[in-house]
């Protein structure tokens, strides 16, 4: 237990969980102070937020790093194609056999299958499970700068034909803006700042966390605000649960499937199924901040991506522990 535990804690489900737990009844009980009449400018704040974010994130990365990750070519084929393609269009089917047309549930669903992997936890399970350590890094990183031009597709594929609003060229202008351009900048500044970003990377991760509380709690305020979750019992939330366990137990399945059938080695086989099955809280979260101006519907999009969130972080952790476990 104590290593499950720590492995948790590791992979970040640890006091920011519960606090992100703790936003959501914050702008419950409060919900006016996350809305444009509020005395602080919250919107404000999180948009220079995210740059910050962003521009950190650029210089995070390594250019020598993700030239020699070229050469597994196969590989980081796969992880991209079922992050970006077999998710959405496994969510897609569902949709098609039991989705609700206009439902925001089922919308937020597809968001989070449109999103890039995660970063840390998808290195970090990887890590543990004995996988190709290299490789995660590579994909993860990539998947996030690709992530910026491919989930905006996506979206405008989804949800076109509904009432959310969404205007293409202006989510790729914002996103550029706010994302690309901090990332771009951060990477040419690399050789300078990595050593001040490493330094200080405890305090650059407690920034990027305040960010993502103050995205939650001002989605979720304006949600509650205009009374978006009216209808949804506790009951709907625990289904949402569920379903989201079978879904991420799922996109595993498929993983390991599709890494089997291709011959991959073990090691191969670990990076697909925690690069290729995790989605991006972080990305989640900065990016539909940019990408749905309407934010009382935002905080209803975001639901699903936290439940899964939370649950492939406690459901792959304890999975990450019986692969390295087998390992050695």
């Amino acid at each position: 237990m104590s290593k499950l535990r720590s492995t948790l804690q590791k992979v970040g489900l640890n006091t920011f969980f519960f606090l992100l737990i703790g936003t959501i009844f914050l702008a419950k009980a409060f919900p006016e102070w996350g809305t444009e009449r509020a005395p602080i400018p919250l919107k404000e704040i999180t948009g220079a937020g995210i740059s910050f974010i962003f521009f950190f994130y650029g210089v995070k990365l390594s250019p020598q790093q993700l030239r020699s990750g070229l050469a597994n070519w196969k590989l980081h084929l796969v992880v991209q194609s079922t992050t970006f393609l077999v998710f959405p269009l496994v969510v897609l089917a569902l949709y098609g056999i039991w989705g609700v047309e206009g439902d925001y549930l089922w919308l937020g669903t597809f968001y989070l299958a449109a999103l890039p992997s995660t970063v840390s936890s998808s290195v970090v399970m990887v890590s543990i499970a004995g996988g190709n350590l290299p490789a995660a890094i590579f994909n993860a990183s990539i998947s996030s700068m690709v992530g910026i031009f491919i989930t905006p597709l996506w979206m405008e594929l989804m949800i076109a034909d509904t009432s959310v609003s969404f205007d293409l060229s202006h989510t790729f202008w914002r996103l550029s803006l706010q994302v690309l351009f901090p990332v771009i900048i951060g990477l040419m500044l690399h050789g300078r700042l990595i050593g001040f970003a490493n330094r200080h990377q405890k305090t650059l991760k407690n920034f990027d966390q305040s960010i993502i509380l103050l995205i939650v709690f001002t989605a979720f305020a304006e949600s509650f605000s205009e009374n978006m979750f009216e209808g949804k019992s506790t009951a709907d939330l625990l289904s949402l649960g569920v379903l989201m366990l079978a879904f991420f137990l799922l996109m595993m399945s498929l993983m390991y499937g599709i890494s089997k059938a291709l011959g991959f080695s073990r090691e191969d086989m670990i990076t697909v199924i925690f690069c290729g099955s995790k989605k991006s809280l972080v990305q989640g979260a900065v990016m539909g901040r940019v990408m749905f101006p309407d934010p009382k519907v935002f905080g209803i999009f975001l639901l699903p991506l936290m439940v899964y969130h939370t649950l492939q972080l406690i459901v792959g952790s304890a999975i990450a522990q019986k692969m390295g476990e087998k390992k050695t």
